[in-house]
């Protein structure tokens, strides 16, 4: 699949042109958002609004992580230096992660996607996996297991929760410990210090139930993970926005087209996505609505 096949020298200079205005619109929404949860819980604290933010707040959390992603790209900011400062400060480490270490993983992922070197496959490789593996993975997110235990590595030197890279020095996790201690100091100015402990349990628990089930989403039970073409490799999911609003956030879904072109801001992805249907690059790729029907393809029955 080339991308000249598909796609212009106008084409390619219009979907891969960077806005500051973009970036920073959905930087603001994502942490607007997360403003509205804590003043929802702050205004009506009980068992239900609780257990709502919690999966609303994992949902931000996975907007935060997609922003980074960008940053990582260099794709997010039309201004270099915004990428790093911000991807960094207001995106990577909310959610316990350090930009330049993701980033370094992230892009050897896009390098070696399709090959057997791919450092991403242990997330994927196995599926499709029976109801009752799959049980057990979700039980381990949903519980705490996970989210525990890899916290435990970012303690132990890993250089952050959904990075495979090893810490250099301890400024990341210095990094991360101030980011969430301002996180904390600004609930308890506005009254609710209690609920930071919501926003972690949210990270320790729904965000990564929502991780593994992005990971299933994008490549696992591809028509051919070991396949150079993004079509066999990698899969993009149309969802409601219900479902993209925690599952999906800032156009995480259209990852065949980011791995098709992984210069295209995700402000842009939908419009590629539109261009590559139109062009029929997509006809014979399997088309997925919803992460219902996603996940009843990539978990057989017992």
């Amino acid at each position: 699949m080339k991308i000249s096949d598909y796609l212009s020298k106008e084409d390619i200079a219009r979907f891969t042109a960077k806005s500051d205005w973009h970036a920073w619109r959905l930087v603001a929404g994502n942490w607007l958002m997360i403003a509205a949860i804590f003043a929802v819980i702050a205004a009506f604290p009980n068992p239900l609004t609780i257990l709502l933010a919690m999966i609303l707040l994992a949902g931000r959390q996975l907007g935060l992580s997609v922003l980074m992603h960008d940053a990582g790209h260099r794709t997010l900011f039309a201004t270099p230096w915004l990428n790093d400062v911000v991807g960094q400060w207001l995106c990577a480490a909310p959610v316990f992660n350090d930009l330049p270490a993701y980033a370094k993983g992230h892009l050897e992922h896009h390098r070696k996607a399709g090959t057997r070197e791919d450092p991403d496959l242990p997330n994927y490789a196995a599926y499709p996996v029976s109801r009752e593996s799959f049980r057990r993975k979700a039980f381990r997110d949903l519980s705490g297991q996970t989210g525990i235990k890899l916290l435990g590595y970012i303690f132990r030197g890993a250089s952050g929760v959904i990075s495979k890279e090893t810490r250099q020095g301890s400024l990341p996790l210095l990094r991360q410990l101030l980011v969430q201690f301002l996180i904390f100091l600004a609930l308890f100015a506005a009254g609710i210090g209690w609920a930071y402990l919501v926003w972690l349990g949210a990270f320790l628990t729904f965000f990564m139930f929502i991780i593994r089930v992005r990971q299933v989403a994008e490549h696992a039970a591809v028509p051919d993970l070991y396949d150079r073409d993004p079509r066999m490799n990698t899969r993009t999911v149309e969802a409601p926005w219900w479902q993209r609003l925690v599952f999906a956030p800032n156009g995480v879904n259209y990852h065949l087209e980011h791995h098709f072109m992984a210069s295209v801001p995700c402000y842009r992805l939908a419009g590629l996505h539109a261009h590559l249907k139109e062009r029929k690059a997509l006809d014979d790729v399997p088309t997925f609505h919803g992460y219902g029907q996603l996940l009843r393809h990539a978990v057989m029955p017992a």
